[in-house]
């Protein structure tokens, strides 16, 4: 498959701060990555990164083969980026249906496909943003990302806070997205084995660069490894 985002020696942080050391990834169309580690390795500067929000020192980041480290985030969401901020950034003077359909671009997902799969916004679409529940707002945030037609979405810590039934909701509709829509995917999870049982890949990070690298299939069959690369010491 063409190669669709690749990472090449990425030191980025905030100021003259690093976070980020020497980070080389690369992801196909279509393809799934959990993002693993400790609380503070780096994870969500991770993901800023890539959407242009932090200062990158060192490095190229490459997007379906073009050099994206000067544009900024406005352009790599136009271009293909779609992001899910951990704080999800309801509105509160926007209905459900209004923060859907102020992003939407062209595409396949648009608001009849959107509520096919959360059914539940079709029934709050008159509601404001900060009407929801906590486990709606994260739906409404992942629905927002999408109507803005990603070639890859990025998850920050998704399942963060939510009710078991709603963490079961979303692992559905994130393996439809990955497994039936094809969708790409980078996930950032706390809880390890829900990211890899969702995902083809992974890379788990400390102290802002990657220990480990490999399919997640893998590591999540060698449990021991797996809580001694991510497990709070």
């Amino acid at each position: 498959m063409a190669e669709l985002l690749a990472l090449e020696k990425v030191t980025a942080g905030y100021g003259e701060s690093v976070v980020l050391e020497e980070i080389s990834l690369a992801m196909a169309e279509g393809d799934s990555l959990a993002l693993l580690g400790r609380n503070g390795v780096g994870k969500t500067t991770l993901l800023t990164t890539l959407m242009g929000l932090t200062r990158m020192h060192r490095g190229d980041i490459r997007w379906r083969g073009g050099r994206i480290n000067g544009l900024s985030t406005h352009r790599r969401a136009q271009a293909g980026l779609g992001w899910v901020p951990q704080e999800r950034h309801m509105f509160p003077s926007l209905t459900v249906e209004e923060h859907l359909t102020v992003v939407a671009r062209p595409g396949p997902w648009n608001l009849k496909r959107i509520y096919d799969i959360f059914p539940r916004l079709q029934e709050r679409r008159a509601n404001m943003g900060n009407q929801l529940s906590g486990g709606e707002q994260q739906m409404l945030a992942i629905a927002r990302a999408l109507m803005t037609n990603p070639h890859l979405l990025l998850l920050d810590e998704p399942m963060e806070g939510l009710a078991p039934i709603i963490v079961q909701e979303l692992m559905r509709v994130m393996r439809k997205l990955i497994a039936d829509e094809g969708l790409a995917v980078i996930v950032v999870e706390q809880h390890a084995r829900l990211a890899l049982s969702l995902t083809k890949h992974a890379i788990v990070l400390d102290r802002g660069r990657i220990v480990h690298q490999g399919d997640s299939e893998s590591l999540m069959a060698d449990g021991e490894r797996l809580d001694r690369l991510v497990a709070v010491a």
